[in-house]
């Protein structure tokens, strides 16, 4: 096995395009998925660390909306000044493993493990994340609705490196909020876990984007509940959410929990993240 650590990004795609090397790569950013996946089988190929890639770290404002650098780790999210829309994604940041994973994995790496239960993505899909995938054939975007295809599968190409996530703009009135409902308290595979972006008027919800993870093959948003949401008030919020209106689900039986009780969770962690934003109790 051989470790490349490049501090350009010209020099990782032409690693990972097979000009240096001819052995296979695997990209890493902080590793804190890709280990723990290989048991004990032996790994004879390369790996490609692009957290020294000059200009993949950090979260920065872009135009009118955001830019997180693909080695951008989650203890980076905590620590960034981000509006109230951000909240959702911080308070999954606290969820992602203990102080010493959330030093080293990072945001890009958890959307490209692709797993049901990753904590990032339902609030990155709440809040319209797009992922930019560059290669030594150009650079493309994709929202992240496309970009997770499946259980641990993506659109990235072997030829490609997530090299940001942008977040378009924002309403000023957003906030953001996240639950995750587990077995026990910290660090846990979630049973449910919720992301949502709200903006209030008034008292009342003007606009949704509510997000399901661990429910179903991928996180889903739930376009009938968002629909059904606007013009409610807190009392009525809750009372719409109700097991028809997140029919897209499929939630399985496992370890964690059965269907039935999954399907339970998710209303429940649904009337939770609600309550939390619209009662200003979301903070990252």
């Amino acid at each position: 096995m051989s470790y490349l650590t490049p501090t350009t990004l010209d020099a990782a795609l032409g690693a990972l395009s097979g000009r240096d090397t001819e052995a296979p790569v695997s990209v890493i950013a902080g590793g804190t998925d890709w280990f723990p996946a290989q048991g004990e089988r032996a790994y004879n190929g390369t790996l490609l660390d692009v957290t020294r890639v000059e200009g993949m770290r950090g979260v920065s404002a872009v135009g009118t909306g955001w830019r997180i650098g693909g080695a951008t780790t989650w203890s980076d999210i905590l620590h960034a000044d981000l509006p109230p829309a951000f909240d959702g994604l911080k308070l999954a940041a606290r969820e992602v493993g203990s102080v010493q994973i959330q030093n080293a994995g990072t945001v890009a790496g958890n959307i490209c493990n692709a797993s049901p239960a990753a904590d990032g993505v339902p609030p990155l899909l709440s809040l319209d994340a797009e992922v930019e995938l560059t290669s030594t054939r150009g650079v493309r975007r994709l929202v992240l609705a496309e970009f997770i295809t499946g259980v641990r599968k993506t659109a990235r190409a072997a030829d490609e490196i997530v090299t940001a996530l942008y977040i378009p703009a924002l309403s000023a009135g957003a906030r953001g909020g996240f639950t995750k409902i587990g077995g026990r308290k910290y660090l846990v595979i979630s049973v449910a876990m919720v992301g949502a972006v709200l903006t209030l008027s008034g008292g009342r919800i003007a606009t949704a984007r509510i997000t399901v993870g661990s429910a179903s093959p991928v996180a889903l948003r739930m376009g009938d509940l968002e629909n059904a949401l606007v013009g409610a008030d807190l009392a009525e919020a809750l009372e719409r959410v109700t097991p028809e209106r997140l029919a897209a689900l499929s939630p399985i039986s496992d370890i964690r929990g059965s269907a039935e009780f999954r399907g339970e969770a998710v209303v429940e962690a649904i009337r939770r993240t609600l309550t939390q934003i619209m009662k200003g109790q979301a903070h990252g």
